[in-house]
């Protein structure tokens, strides 16, 4: 009886994830440290109470150096169990050179479209390696007090736009637009990829530029960078030397009235600000035009194929892949919008806000994440260094197209063709 009882035990502790009784711990990687508290507060503690024996710990990078961090501790062996994946070709990669593990086993993998899947798929679909959480929707973020302070309404197009930023800046109470060129992705990431689709015509744009039918020397790839140019009168002295984080503070402060950014940062200012938000999509060249919003497909997790814990990193995929996930996470941090296919009702209104513009404009996601980054230099990257300088003043609209130009088809087969 003694030897039953003790095999049962034993049995017990093994199937929950240890021989001895000692909790196996996970490590997440990320780029989101702005999410540290929903991870620590809402989501680690829901899983663990659902599932005794597995601990998770959340462990984010700074966003501009994620993807070299993370490459370093994949290539070291001293990477996490789960890997946050960014969308289309970096995490692409990492599945190509066996870093990520092929998911497309998981049963929740079956709450997920095939459009919501695409970002982690291969090429042909055969094979899903993370499993998806959610898409942002890029735009600008404002203050509405000051909005109503000096008589402002949300501008419809780019002529009223810098008529709006105009008239803050004559004021001189707010600095008319919160954003730095330090550290370089903030530049092309709300900047170029956030008012380019109006100009580029979205999918229309960016499909054209991968079969090469269309090039970034082009005047619909140009002109986003024309007006990046005119951001500099706008953003206050320094903002050479600003970086993220400062950029942040500066809106939720109320020292700025304008903020370019995406529905990402909801959840992070909503506790933040004293002032009352309110978001624009990004302002039309010319009144009745089609607007176009990057609807990017943004976020998912994946395991690491070198975990010494697979069970247990797919046990915590599969809750990731559940509706109750998707519930939390898209209520925790209003601004990701989820891509289960279980709908998740939504109360924040600034989040419903950014979600209603799918009504009115055609969807995109950003041009450099699908097919056009895989080459070296990479364009996602030199993109981030162009939008930079053109904004800073340090290189004209011309030359940083032609130079992006220059080095997508120094590898890139299609746009080789004259």
């Amino acid at each position: 009886m003694k030897k039953t009882l003790g095999t049962a035990l034993l049995a017990g502790t093994m199937l929950g994830g240890t021989a001895w009784g000692q909790d196996v711990t996970l490590t997440i990687e990320s780029w989101r440290n702005d999410d540290i508290t929903i991870w620590q507060d809402t989501l680690i503690p829901a899983f663990e109470a659902a599932n005794p024996g597995i601990k998770v710990v959340f462990s984010p990078s700074a966003p501009a150096d994620y993807n070299a961090v993370l490459n370093s501790k994949l290539d070291a062996g001293s990477a996490g169990d789960l890997i946050t994946c960014r969308p289309f070709d970096a995490s692409l990669e990492l599945y190509n050179k066996g870093q990520l593990a092929d998911l497309t086993s998981l049963a929740s993998m079956a709450n997920f479209s095939d459009v919501a899947k695409s970002a982690w798929q291969t090429d042909d679909g055969a094979a899903t390696f993370c499993v998806p959480m959610a898409s942002v929707i890029h735009g600008f973020l404002y203050n509405a007090d000051a909005f109503e302070e000096l008589g402002l309404t949300p501008p419809a197009t780019e002529e009223e736009f810098f008529a709006v930023l105009d008239k803050i800046k004559e004021d001189g109470t707010y600095v008319p637009m919160a954003m730095g060129t330090q550290d370089q992705w903030e530049a092309a990431t709300m900047g170029y990829q956030n008012i380019g689709p109006n100009y580029w015509k979205g999918e229309e744009g960016r499909k054209a530029l991968i079969d090469g039918t269309q090039k970034l020397t082009d005047e619909p790839w140009v002109a986003p960078f024309v007006q990046l140019a005119k951001w500099k009168d706008y953003l206050g002295d320094g903002f050479e030397a600003q970086t993220y984080p400062d950029s942040q503070n500066l809106f939720t402060l109320g020292r700025a009235a304008i903020y370019p950014t995406g529905s990402w940062e909801i959840g992070v200012f909503n506790p933040q600000v004293s002032f009352t938000m309110g978001a624009f999509p990004p302002p039309v060249p010319n009144a009745g035009d089609t607007c176009y919003i990057s609807d990017h497909t943004d976020i998912a997790l994946g395991m690491n194929a070198k975990t010494a814990h697979p069970e247990e990193t797919k046990t915590f995929l599969e809750w990731v892949g559940s509706p109750e996930f998707a519930t939390l996470y898209a209520n925790a941090l209003p601004g990701f919008f989820s891509l289960n296919s279980t709908a998740v009702e939504m109360e924040d209104p600034l989040a419903k806000e950014f979600v209603s513009w799918r009504e009115k404009c055609e969807p995109t996601i950003r041009s450099t994440y699908q097919i056009l980054s895989r080459g070296t230099p990479n364009l996602e990257n030199e993109t981030w260094n162009a939008s930079a300088n053109v904004i800073r003043g340090s290189e004209t609209p011309e030359d940083a197209a032609k130079r992006l130009q220059e080095g997508l088809a120094s590898w890139y087969e299609p746009q080789q063709a004259q």
